[in-house]
């Protein structure tokens, strides 16, 4: 079994920071990729970032330049740092991750439970 524990959300006044982490954890053999999805309230669940194992990125373009994604694999954590953050970025910000619990290298896909991340003056 594989668990994911988000972690770093809160309350931030526009244009401020905050780090999300996400820390994988259970039977795992590979982490693929890892992701940060997030959805407001009344909204769909929407990507944010992506960073592949290869250590390529992708963004949505209401993040670019604000945000990046990063990973250690030595950790089995993915991060997301989110810098000059505007009101409409509130969400509960999800983690997701394709990981391989054995070693015939099949991927299933995992969720964290969601932290919420509020920008508000």
């Amino acid at each position: 079994q594989v668990q994911l524990v988000e972690s770093g959300g809160g309350l931030v006044q526009p244009g401020g920071s905050l780090r999300l982490s996400c820390a994988a954890s259970g039977s795992i053999f590979r982490i693929y990729a890892m992701a940060w999805y997030r959805q407001a309230p009344g909204k769909q669940r929407d990507l944010v970032a992506v960073i592949r194992s290869g250590g390529s990125t992708t963004y949505a373009d209401s993040v670019k330049g604000r945000f990046t994604i990063s990973r250690d694999n030595t950790k089995n954590t993915a991060y997301l740092q989110m810098n000059s953050l505007k009101p409409e970025d509130t969400a509960l910000y999800y983690c997701y991750a394709d990981i391989a619990s054995g070693s015939d290298y099949t991927g299933t896909n995992y969720w964290g439970q969601g932290t919420q991340v509020t920008v508000s003056s």
